[in-house]
């Protein structure tokens, strides 16, 4: 461990749970308009994209308070790089809710809601993962739980594709599916790199 003599700006701890409080909140938009009725997604919608935007600006008060202060818990270019994953993450679950929106989604399968169930899991490990980082050797659990949950949303998604391809010939059912499967991946994907990236600097700060 490192041992340092001078004070830390710790706020950071906070504005990274913030970010990611609002991630776990996108992550339950994106269920409920998966599962809400056409007519209603609009709003769900507009809540989803109101949790992108506060987490983005949750984003841009690290990056500003990076830039005034002397000290902070960790690495700079760590914090910078933690807080960006965490944006991706988001990013990629708005832009899933905006392809259920506009393609007019309606074919939820059991095994869709579960991968999305898996991502509001996701969501939910990587804010426990955000409030333990300042007990740095508290994380390892927490780590291989968030790893565990993306192998399976892989492997759900193997299974979403396979179902897919027996069900369906036409192109352009298949482009809009392929299209929404590849923006939740980004999301269980992101999780991981998030996942990674706290680790890494558990590394660093133990």
């Amino acid at each position: 461990m490192r041992f340092r003599m001078t004070p830390r700006e710790d706020s950071f701890f906070e504005l990274f749970a913030a970010q990611a409080q609002h991630l776990e909140k996108g992550a339950n938009h994106l269920a409920e308009l998966l599962g809400t009725s056409p007519e209603s997604r609009g709003s769900v919608a507009d809540q989803l994209h109101d949790a992108e935007q506060a987490a983005d600006e949750a984003a841009h008060s690290i990056r500003r308070r990076l830039s005034s202060v002397f000290i902070t818990p960790f690495d700079r270019d760590d914090i910078y790089e933690l807080s960006q994953r965490l944006d991706d993450c988001m990013d990629h679950m708005e832009e899933a809710g905006d392809l259920i929106l506009v393609y007019g989604y309606t074919d939820v399968s059991p095994d869709l809601v579960q991968f999305v169930e898996l991502l509001q899991r996701g969501a939910e490990l990587t804010s426990q993962a955000i409030a333990t980082m300042p007990r740095w050797g508290e994380l390892h659990d927490v780590i291989v739980e968030i790893n565990r949950v993306e192998n399976q949303a892989r492997k759900l998604l193997r299974r979403l594709n396979a179902a897919l391809f027996e069900t369906t010939t036409d192109t352009v059912t298949i482009f809009k599916h392929r299209d929404l499967f590849s923006s939740l991946e980004s999301v269980a994907k992101g999780f991981e790199v998030v996942a990674q990236t706290i680790e890494a600097i558990s590394v660093k700060e133990n």
